[in-house]
């Protein structure tokens, strides 16, 4: 099971010249920061101290030539970080899609989409931002501290061991504030996919905030998120501020030290006035790495939180494996598809009751069933069990003896034509509304398909339908790949009696050799089904007429 540190590992190996180069970037970049003081001390000792000018023009320009290098290195080097942490992201991504493709609908039903979406968005620009300017800076930063009290130690060591006792104390407030960070930024996190799953919700429920008169209310919330994100983002602001704050005091104090104990009436370092100059440059340049510790640190914990949202993602529990070995002629032969219930039982992972109890049927292939009962008593729950997307707690669901929830999906097309309540929409034109853009179907079968509900020359955008006419699109999607076994939740709710009827003409001959199961809440039409089942409280009742007398006509 892949996790970001394993995908880090991978594509560093997929990469290894550019990994080598950047380690040969961080090194000059180090060197090259410490390069421009000595040559400012010997600029001072030698050139103005002596008030000899004669080199003093190249010296000049061996300084910018130093400074522009260093420019020239830390932009190559930030340029190799932001490429492997935008590769680092896409893989991430990636593999994250992947996974998604393999959870089981449960994991669904428990998450919003803005959960879901955070873990693309946010956790994985705060793995890239980790890489980008977090971990290699820091590596980079603390080897130029110690390259600074080297270079100082060259000069004083008196100078150096007192640098030095600043260290400890840097080390004992950056863990405190390291440990704050990374709390407040999880936090921060969390607030966020709040906030994102909010604005998802009420973007997908906009027609009934509207239609109830709700958007209020709607905003309130959402105020609400907002402000407790802010808190959390004000929080981690406030511990970046006082970490800076106290290190620009420290450096202060250090530097007015130097000073004082290098003046005439003192003397206690022992050093020239271009040693004095370069120091002092030393010693600021020992504080800016320092100094951006504190960003740096920050963006390492917002990494890690993100390593460990994208990680907790990644290890998820996934759908058990399907029977890959299993073929179509195996599945339904000679294209029937006869389904048998036996003693099938149903609870929710985080349910206390049972949704279904010990559903037993048997429906031979080619019969019209309709499932009626009140809304909540486990209907479309049991159409789930039927498609392969759940399993059933107990016991199983077989069409022609082979077990529903073995069925690998890419069979699931050509078993299945499956007509939800809502036509959900994709990218594309008609015909691909129809074929869903899978390749195996061809335009001839959508053409076909869509002929046979009578949407033959429509043209219009999907937006532009009628709510009859994207269901008939729907019965033409379900229909594309002739599929044995029609599974039809409730498709005519919302639609007038004129339209019902149409769509009823179009569903009994979609259903002409075909088994078809159809939610109803309605008893009127029954005459379009051989027999009846009447499910209440997750149970088959007694009043359930598994062949109606039409059906065997």
């Amino acid at each position: 099971m892949n996790t970001t540190r394993t995908l880090v590992r991978r594509e560093a190996g997929r990469h290894p010249i550019q990994v080598a180069v950047l380690a040969i970037l961080v090194i000059l970049v180090v060197l090259s920061s410490l390069l421009p003081p000595q040559i400012l001390r010997i600029i001072i000792d030698q050139q103005l101290s002596k008030k000899i000018s004669g080199n003093l023009l190249f010296l000049a320009i061996i300084y910018v030539v130093a400074v522009l290098l260093g420019a020239l290195l830390d932009f190559l080097k930030t340029a190799m970080l932001t490429l492997f942490g935008q590769r680092l992201v896409n893989s991430l991504r990636s593999e994250m899609a992947h996974k998604l493709t393999r959870l089981p609908l449960g994991y669904f039903t428990n998450h919003t989409p803005g959960e879901v979406t955070s873990h693309f968005s946010n956790d994985a620009e705060q793995v890239n931002a980790l890489f980008s300017n977090g971990l290699v800076n820091l590596v980079i930063d603390l080897s130029k501290v110690a390259g600074i009290i080297i270079s100082i130690a060259c000069f004083s060591m008196k100078l150096a061991l007192l640098s030095l006792l600043f260290i400890p104390l840097i080390a004992v407030i950056t863990r405190y504030f390291r440990k704050a960070l990374f709390l407040a930024q999880k936090k921060n996190l969390e607030e966020l996919a709040k906030v994102n799953g909010h604005l998802s919700e009420t973007l997908q429920s906009i027609h009934m905030i509207k239609a109830f008169a709700r958007e209020r209310y709607m905003e309130m919330r959402y105020q609400e998120r907002l402000l407790d994100n802010f808190e959390t983002i004000d929080r981690v602001n406030l511990y970046d501020s006082v970490f800076s704050a106290i290190v620009t005091i420290l450096k202060s104090l250090l530097i007015a030290l130097v000073v004082v104990l290098s003046s005439d009436q003192i003397n206690g370092l022992g050093i020239t006035i271009g040693m004095l100059a370069a120091s002092i440059d030393l010693v600021s340049d020992l504080f800016k790495p320092i100094d951006a510790l504190g960003m740096e640190m920050e963006e390492i914990q917002k990494g890690r939180s993100g390593i460990d949202g994208i990680d907790t993602f990644l290890t998820l529990p996934e759908e058990e494996r399907k029977n890959e070995s299993l073929t179509l002629d195996a599945v339904i032969p000679q294209n029937q598809a006869g389904l048998e219930f036996n003693h099938v039982c149903f609870r929710y992972p985080d349910g206390d009751e049972e949704v279904l109890h010990d559903i037993c049927i048997t429906i031979p292939s080619g019969k019209r069933m309709a499932f009626i009962g009140r809304t909540g008593v486990g209907k479309s729950t049991l159409f789930r069990l039927i498609l392969g997307l759940m399993r059933p707690t107990t016991g199983a669901i077989r069409i022609n003896g082979v077990d529903v929830a073995d069925i690998p999906s890419r069979l699931r097309r050509h078993i299945y034509g499956y007509v939800s309540q809502d036509f959900v929409p994709v990218d594309g034109t008609i015909l691909d509304q129809v074929s869903l853009h899978d390749p195996a179907i061809s335009e001839e079968a959508c053409r076909k398909a869509l002929s046979f509900v009578g949407l033959d020359g429509v043209s219009v955008s999907v937006d532009e339908l009628s709510q009859g006419q994207k269901q008939l699109l729907s019965i033409a999607r379900a229909i594309v790949s002739d599929p044995p076994l029609l599974l039809f939740d409730e498709i005519t709710a919302s639609l007038d009696s004129q339209t019902e009827e149409h769509l009823m003409e179009v569903l009994d001959h979609a259903s002409k050799g075909r088994t078809v199961l159809s939610i109803s809440h309605r008893l009127g039409g029954m005459n379009h089904y051989d027999g009846i089942v009447h499910i209440e409280n997750g149970k088959i009742q007694d009043d359930t007429m598994t062949l109606l007398p039409n059906s065997e006509k």
